[in-house]
């Protein structure tokens, strides 16, 4: 990161100006098999498309609140991260009702449908596919956000001393953000540009640090894997190896 890096978007902003073509988020689902891996380029360009749709076709501002019912997921992850750029409050497993818009997974539609303002869902298929029908009362994201333009400016400046960020009962502006994850990057002894193996939920700081803001405020890149408890000893080791994983995130007990 740079010294004048206050928020997550400016990290990934700084991370694309270093090395574009570095992994930086790499996604298992044990669950289907899938893999996916997506560079500092990719990734941002998902960042960006996002930014335009959130603050373009939804209308989003700096200050609102976005109830993100999403797993651990590469997807969740650019959503995060495009909140952070619009200055939108990303409220994880956050109240739809009391939300003034709503990011939801399949299994999370019905309890979306109590946001009375725009809703948008993910079909979480890979390679970014979209749903074989449109749920009703949503917008399909996979349909919506591809033709979002590459490049993103915010309306408005973003403040990094404003609510960016609510997990787990806390609420964080974008600098404490990213002071926190540098301090956790800290305390846990990452070495230097972590290669980070995580198999926690996006339910907790905790997971949220360790699965994309850790490694990406000390320049690393995170392993992610939905579904790790289906991997045996031999298939972990397997992964450790081929994935050159410097820093394995201990599962809860």
């Amino acid at each position: 990161m740079n010294a004048t890096d206050r928020t997550p978007a400016d990290l990934l902003s700084s991370a694309l100006a270093a090395d574009p073509a570095r992994p930086l988020v790499t996604f298992y689902d044990d669950a289907t098999g899938e893999r996916v891996e997506l560079s500092v380029a990719t990734f941002a360009n998902w960042v960006a498309k996002t930014a335009n749709y959130l603050q373009g076709d939804l209308a989003a501002e700096p200050g609102d609140r976005l109830a993100l019912l999403l797993p651990a997921h590469w997807q969740t992850a650019v959503w995060l991260l495009a909140c952070s750029s619009v200055g939108v409050v990303a409220e994880v497993d956050g109240d739809p009702a009391a939300a003034d818009l709503v990011v939801a997974g399949p299994d999370r539609l019905e309890a979306a449908l109590a946001c009375s303002g725009e809703r948008v869902a993910l079909a979480l298929r890979p390679l970014g596919g979209r749903f074989p029908q449109p749920p009703a009362g949503f917008a399909d994201y996979a349909v919506e956000v591809p033709g979002q333009g590459d490049r993103f400016a915010p309306f408005a400046p973003v403040d990094a001393g404003a609510a960016a960020l609510a997990v787990g009962g806390e609420e964080l502006t974008g600098a404490g953000t990213v002071a926190r994850a540098l301090a956790d990057a800290e305390a846990a002894g990452l070495p230097a540009a972590p290669r980070v193996l995580s198999g926690l939920g996006y339910d907790t700081w905790q997971g949220l640090s360790y699965g994309l803001y850790a490694p990406l405020a000390t320049g690393g890149s995170v392993v992610l894997c939905r579904h790790l408890d289906r991997l045996g000893a031999e298939a972990m080791a397997d992964r450790e190896n081929s994935e050159k994983i410097t820093f394995r995130v201990p599962l809860p007990h």
